[in-house]
């Protein structure tokens, strides 16, 4: 089985320690608004094989559609995938599709770059959010893309997959 390791822009670095949890995601250089960021790759697994995952490697994930995910498979993959791209509630980068990260704004050198997990999260998990923003939810829930509020906010940000839920 042949892997498909993330993809990282040259002007972004990742794993560097981050003040919001363990490595994160950093700008090495300028991103504009809609610049590339990042593309997740990854092994197709279904949600049976994904929760069969170590936690480590289920935290490689992202749900591209119904019981279809992209996570590393082996600890020998999981720096190729994993992006290191910490939450924030008020995040510099979002979706384009189900796989492409985009910068949200223009983003200086230097400044972490963070996503919201509402962009493509669809669980029943909770976490203690640690980004310290001004607008931080201080618990972010794996259903947090149902919100009207981060729906209007995030408009044309969220994954294809969470889109086409909103839809309907």
């Amino acid at each position: 089985m042949v892997i498909a390791g993330s993809y990282l822009s040259p002007r972004a670095r990742k794993g560097q320690p981050s003040a919001i949890a363990g490595r994160g995601l950093f700008a090495a250089a300028d991103f504009r608004r809609h610049d590339v960021v990042a593309v997740k790759g990854g092994h197709f697994v279904d949600s049976a094989t994904l929760s069969s995952l170590p936690p480590h490697l289920r935290e490689t994930e992202i749900q591209i559609a119904d019981n279809l995910h992209l996570a590393a498979v082996s600890d020998a993959e999981f720096d190729d995938v994993m992006l290191f791209l910490n939450h924030s509630c008020e995040p510099n980068v979002g979706l384009l599709g189900n796989v492409v990260f985009v910068a949200m704004t223009d983003i200086a050198a230097g400044d972490e770059l963070t996503t919201d997990y509402a962009l493509f999260d669809d669980h029943d998990e909770r976490m203690e959010c640690r980004c310290g923003r001004p607008m931080c939810r201080r618990v972010v829930s794996g259903r947090d893309w149902r919100r009207r509020d981060l729906q209007q906010r995030y408009r044309g940000y969220f994954s294809a997959y969470l889109q086409s839920r909103m839809a309907g």
